[in-house]
């Protein structure tokens, strides 16, 4: 990759225009559409011409025509999501695209999706009546009343499978837009992300917009690269990032095997690996080192493992960095689904080293209220790439500090707010004059270091006291 970072760098045609409409649409959704301005008329019409030429471009004019009088129905805000989902997706082929030239790594096929069941109609339509009523008040004008109208649709759906992701979709977007109501009394109104949320969630309202490509089976070896960790108040989600090498003698690919859990918000840092092991064995295998056996394992057409420890049995020594060293740059990238396509969602594995380090300015906090970290930069074949360091967890021993030491990184590509970006997972780095290997997940299969065992103690108290609680209550 080192080679190529300057193509990074190169801009990419038509991508801040297409990002324009994108955010034209969003400010019309802030304000409403129940009574459109007359610059809301001209953001609709902005997202309309970004689309002309294209299949869309009759029902998204129509639509954004009708909007703009303040006369649109469920159908025209169907369209206008189809509009901004499909300009999203075209930015994030483009980006992913230029991934490709970088790394020199190809994209597997894509697949046709596998008819689900028939979903019920009456749920979906009430949930796009639900989200059509969103958009006609707009950010600003939402209140409880509004909100709450999500419940019973989310109660009804959730016992049925085939529609729980629009139901949990609509569960956590409803309790975010609750928590910041009313609107009028909001300063910073996050557009984007309530966009993407509302986009997603009404075209999953169309029957089919959720089926998914079947799912195949994986039979061979998996080398782990790094794990990413996702932790919330009440969530936390361990995704293992590894290069699959099939047992049949196929080209090596790019999977993922994810784990998530509900928890406590009193158990935090390393104790959150507590939860997270007994549901996957391949934490084990991460922070011990090793490779994993896996025989059957069903994968998802883009590449995510759906774990299961029957499947799966401890192998041999594996050395992260040898396997990005080695195997990497010739692993296949599964194809992404077209609801998936989000520039928020690239996370492309990559192997760097031979780098020089700058530390900028200090931050102001990190995202979770940690002090700020001064703002690291990899300077790669002379070409910067910013460094996010506020991804790294505090459930792992990798720290900014050893970033800024290191001499080579396994880290996830992203794209944020203009410009790539690596998340580090790994590292190498000198400690006391002898090379060391630092992994944020270094700690997923247990751990002798003082500060993730003192916090493993922590949450064993906790979760034993919540236990004997929940049982009390259980009890009664």
């Amino acid at each position: 990759m080192e080679e190529r970072t300057d193509l990074l760098a190169e801009p990419i045609t038509g991508l801040d225009e297409a990002l324009a409409a994108v955010d034209a649409f969003d400010r019309a959704l802030v304000g409403g559409l129940l009574r459109p301005r007359s610059t809301q008329a001209a953001e609709l019409t902005e997202l309309a011409h970004a689309v002309a030429g294209t299949p869309l471009a009759p029902r998204v004019a129509e639509a954004a025509e009708k909007a703009a009088a303040g006369a649109a129905g469920e159908d025209h805000f169907v369209a206008l999501a189809a509009a901004r989902t499909a300009l999203l997706g075209s930015v994030h082929d483009a980006l992913v695209t230029r991934v490709e030239e970088a790394t020199g790594r190809a994209r597997g096929a894509e697949t046709a999706p596998t008819p689900a069941e028939q979903q019920a109609g009456n749920l979906l339509a009430a949930a796009r009546s639900w989200l059509s009523d969103l958009a006609r008040t707009g950010w600003q004008g939402m209140d409880h009343d509004v909100v709450s109208g999500s419940a019973q649709v989310v109660s009804a759906m959730l016992p049925d499978p085939s529609m729980r992701r629009l139901a949990t979709l609509l569960d956590g977007f409803a309790a975010e837009l609750a928590a910041s109501c009313p609107g009028t009394a909001l300063e910073r109104i996050p557009a984007r992300r309530w966009a993407d949320l509302w986009s997603r969630a009404m075209l999953l309202t169309l029957p089919g917009a959720a089926d998914v490509p079947a799912a195949g089976t994986a039979t061979g070896r998996l080398l782990p690269l790094g794990v990413d960790m996702h932790e919330h108040a009440t969530a936390a989600q361990a995704q293992v990032h590894a290069v699959f090498e099939p047992a049949d003698g196929a080209s090596p690919r790019l999977v993922r095997a994810g784990v998530a859990v509900p928890k406590p918000d009193t158990v935090v840092g390393a104790g959150v690996w507590q939860l997270l092991r007994p549901h996957m064995s391949l934490l084990a295998a991460v922070g011990e080192g090793r490779s994993m056996d896996i025989a059957d394992m069903p994968i998802t057409a883009e590449g995510d493992l759906i774990w299961s420890d029957e499947h799966a049995r401890p192998g041999e020594p594996a050395d992260a960095f040898a396997t990005a060293r080695v195997a990497l740059s010739t692993a296949k990238a599964s194809a992404t689904a077209p609801l998936d396509r989000h520039p928020a969602r690239i996370a492309v594995p990559v192997f760097l080293e031979g780098y020089t380090v700058r530390k900028g300015e200090q931050k102001h906090t990190a995202p979770d209220g940690r002090p700020g970290d001064g703002i690291l930069t990899f300077t790669v074949a002379g070409q910067p790439l910013a460094v996010d360091t506020d991804r790294i967890p505090a459930a792992g021993p990798l720290t900014p500090d050893a970033v800024a030491a290191s001499s080579a990184c396994i880290g996830l590509l992203r794209w944020d707010a203009g410009t790539f970006g690596v998340q580090p997972l790994a590292v190498e780095t000198t400690v006391r004059k002898k090379a060391v290997a630092i992994h944020a997940g270094g700690w997923a299969g247990g751990t002798t270091d003082k500060a993730g065992a003192k916090a493993e103690k922590a949450a064993t108290d906790a979760i034993v006291v919540l236990r004997e609680r929940a049982g009390r209550l259980l009890r009664k």
